[in-house]
């Protein structure tokens, strides 16, 4: 377990999306504990993004750094990669930029840190209307009645299922390599040992099932975060899945050949 004097790294995945960016930063500042520092991974955004974060940063409860790459395309494992050769943490926490954070997201994932496990969760979808009303401006509180019924479980807190859950739940049989991206937290140091995110992984999807597979392969456990890490993911239309196959035959083959280091990774950006 984390302790209130751990070093964390907030990772945030950004792309041209600031009034979603904007909410999220702001349920930062509310969070129980607090990380370390907050790095927005930014996928080549426009300039509203930069300005938007430089206005935040100047009374943001932590340091907010920015860190952009050039709009090539879907490139979210190597800003991922960027991102954290960035950190001055231990433990990185990784979310998406659309997401509004319950007030214990961090305190819930620090409690079920532990050396030799990662760290996956989900999130509790947002109705149209309610991201609408939100990203308009209009106060509303975002809790468990928020999400649809079928999201119901996703939104719900309680600390001691939370703990019993996480070595039970989604953890093995199909699901063994189960995660979401959105919401996962790892130790920098196995970051490392299995050199990040594979950058051969671009456009949408499977790069982090992908580090799921090495990470495992490395004798890194797998802990899934239910009832807690309870995140609210804002309505937005679904990025293009042409390259989804093509990335579900790499998982494959990190699967079937027991791959451990991503041929290309974080390692460049450590060493330079």
């Amino acid at each position: 377990m984390l302790t209130t004097t751990s070093t964390i790294s907030l990772l945030i995945s950004t792309y041209n999306w600031p009034a979603a960016l904007s909410l999220c930063l702001n349920s930062i500042r509310s969070q129980t504990v607090l990380p370390t520092e907050v790095i927005v991974a930014d996928d080549g955004s426009r300039e509203d993004t930069r300005e938007l974060i430089n206005l935040i940063k100047k009374d943001f409860p932590v340091p907010l750094i920015h860190v952009w790459q050039e709009d090539k395309g879907f490139r979210l494992a190597q800003i991922r990669n960027k991102g954290i050769a960035q950190s001055t943490s231990d433990y990185i926490i990784q979310i998406d930029g659309d997401l509004i954070l319950d007030k214990h997201f961090i305190e819930d994932h620090m409690a079920l840190a532990e050396e030799g496990y990662f760290i996956t969760g989900s999130r509790a979808l947002l109705s149209a209307h309610i991201t609408d009303k939100l990203l308009q401006g209009h106060k509303i509180a975002v809790n468990y009645r928020s999400a649809p019924f079928s999201h119901i479980f996703n939104a719900l807190r309680s600390a001691s299922l939370s703990e019993y859950l996480s070595t039970r739940y989604k953890v093995n049989g199909k699901y063994k390599y189960y995660v979401k991206g959105c919401n996962m937290s790892f130790w920098k140091k196995d970051l490392i040992t299995v050199n990040g995110y594979d950058e051969n992984f671009t456009g949408w999807g499977m790069e982090d099932n992908d580090i799921a597979v090495r990470l495992l392969n490395a004798g890194i456990r797998k802990k899934f975060i239910k009832m807690g890490g309870v995140a609210f993911h804002l309505y937005h239309h679904e990025n293009s899945r042409g390259k989804h196959q093509e990335n579900s035959v790499l998982v494959k083959a990190a699967v079937s050949s027991k791959k451990i280091k991503a041929d290309k990774g974080i390692l460049e950006y450590l060493i330079n």
